[in-house]
C-alpha cells in the first residue's frame, strides 16, 4: 500500500484524495498488504530463488509494516520450501561454476547463497547433504553481514 501512495502522490493526485481512495479500496478488500506479502514471499522464493532475508528486506522497502511482512513470509513458508529453491539455486551456481576447484567453489557456493538471502544454518546444512565428501570446506565460515535477519525494525 505504501509503495501504491508513494506512486500516486509522485504522480501529482493530491494527498487527501489518495488517502480516500485507499480507504476505499481497503474496505472493499483490494488492499491487502498481508496477502500481498504471502503472494510476493511465495513468488520469491519458488521463482527467483531468494531466501527469507532477501524477501523480507524486499518487502520492508515496499512499505509493508513488519507484522504484515512477517505473517505474509511465515504463510508463504508454509506453502514453499525455502530448502527445494536453495538446491535449486546451489545446483545452478555448481554447473555454471564447473571449472573452478571444488572446495573453493564450495565455498564460493556458500557465500552466494546467504547473499541471495538464505539462513546460514540451513545454507550448511543442505550443503553438506547435497556434497558430503566436501564437507569440511564449510568449516570455519561465519554468516557475516549477508546472514542478517533483514535488519527487521
Amino acid at each position: 500500500m505504501a509503495e501504491l501512495r508513494r506512486g500516486l502522490l509522485q504522480r501529482g493526485y493530491p494527498e487527501d484524495e489518495v488517502e480516500a481512495a485507499l480507504a476505499r479500496l481497503r474496505e472493499r478488500g483490494a488492499l491487502d498488504d498481508r496477502r500481498l506479502a504471502e503472494r510476493f514471499a511465495r513468488s520469491r522464493i519458488e521463482r527467483a530463488g531468494l531466501g527469507r532475508h532477501r524477501v523480507r528486506q524486499a518487502l520492508r522497502q515496499r512499505g509493508v509494516g513488519r507484522g504484515d511482512r512477517e505473517d505474509g513470509l511465515a504463510r508463504a513458508l508454509d506453502q514453499v520450501s525455502e530448502a527445494e529453491a536453495l538446491e535449486r539455486a546451489a545446483r545452478l551456481y555448481w554447473t555454471r561454476r564447473a571449472k573452478v576447484e571444488p572446495r573453493e567453489r564450495l565455498r564460493g557456493l556458500w557465500a552466494f547463497l546467504l547473499r541471495r538471502g538464505f539462513p546460514a544454518e540451513l545454507v550448511s546444512a543442505r550443503l553438506g547433504a547435497l556434497w558430503p565428501r566436501l564437507r569440511d570446506a564449510l568449516d570455519g565460515l561465519e554468516p557475516g553481514a549477508a546472514d542478517e535477519h533483514g535488519g527487521q525494525d
